[in-house]
């Protein structure tokens, strides 16, 4: 069997493949059209997100088996039509899971202390104690959105703490010893912390609007390391200039390009100007899942998922 690799990854990936007999090719510069115009000659592809695979490509891979895709979500996938042409789709949320959970804390801990905040004004000459006066974690409420591989290791890191956890999601009894599934009501009413975890499904576009940060009882500090294109920026603005949102952490944004490796390419928005100088929002480029140790674990993810696969 043969397979196609079209972005860089951990070298164990095509070494362990080798190893149990695929032949591996590697395309990391050719254009979709030319990927396209040799894909029926491959039995699977690996891919992170490079471009998406829609319908016309899927029809020319005649010979197609699986995509492995080295990350959490498949939006980039045309899933159903994918699916209907038998085609194993192979994700590994599993590799990074630990680095998403990390980060969030990360950021959440950063926000309380006003760490970046203090950072750059003493490296500035300026020696603010009062005016960095942090807050603590214990004693509040933290809500987490979507309870699959991210949430659950986000709540994990927060054993540690005298916090109460909440879960949202919009599958049932995905609760467990780290985090109470409850209603949105009463997750709206009771949350001091609100992280997201879900992945970008029609449901989950846009979810994020004044409607939603609105019908929250308490101002509360929000974190997103899932997808951007599910809050709307501009109402988090507002919501942040109004109060409703004490600050945010955000590690993705709604401007990303669908490959995550660049942001918009035309003028700056309004709302993103207001971001990057708030002293009480935390930006990082889509890095949550993006360790050293999560690249290794999301290739060995990928090649057991394959091995796995091969033997059916």
């Amino acid at each position: 069997m043969k397979i196609l690799h079209l972005d860089t990854n951990h070298p164990l990936l095509i070494d362990q493949l080798q190893a149990m007999g695929f032949e591996n090719d590697e395309d990391y510069t050719s254009s979709k059209a030319e990927i396209e115009a040799k894909i029926h000659n491959y039995d699977g592809i690996i891919i992170r997100s490079r471009f998406g695979i829609d319908q016309q490509f899927l029809d020319a891979a005649k010979h197609l088996k699986f995509i492995g895709r080295l990350g959490a979500g498949l939006e980039n996938i045309d899933v159903d039509y994918a699916q209907k042409k038998g085609i194993q789709l192979l994700s590994a949320p599993e590799g990074n899971r630990n680095a998403v959970g990390e980060q969030a804390l990360g950021m959440l801990l950063s926000l309380f202390n006003k760490l970046n905040k203090a950072d750059r004004e003493v490296r500035s000459g300026k020696w603010l104690r009062e005016a960095n006066r942090g807050i603590e974690l214990d004693g509040r409420t933290v809500g987490i959105i979507g309870y699959g591989n991210m949430g659950k290791s986000f709540a994990k890191k927060l054993r540690g703490f005298d916090v109460d956890v909440l879960c949202y999601d919009i599958k049932s009894n995905v609760g467990d010893a780290n985090a109470r599934q409850v209603s949105l009501k009463e997750f709206q009413e009771k949350v001091d912390v609100v992280s997201l975890h879900t992945p970008q499904t029609p449901l989950t576009l846009k979810m994020i609007n004044l409607d939603f940060i609105n019908a929250f009882t308490k101002p509360f500090w929000f974190i997103n390391t899932a997808r951007g294109k599910s809050v709307v920026t501009d109402d988090l603005v507002t919501a942040i200039k109004s109060g409703k949102i004490l600050g945010a952490g955000l590690d993705v944004l709604e401007y990303e390009k669908s490959s995550f490796e660049d942001l918009f390419t035309s003028e700056m928005p309004e709302a993103f100007k207001y971001l990057i100088h708030s002293d009480n929002v935390l930006l990082t480029p889509h890095i949550a899942g993006w360790t050293i140790e999560s690249k290794e674990k999301l290739a060995q993810t990928i090649v057991d998922k394959i091995k796995a696969l091969s033997k059916l």
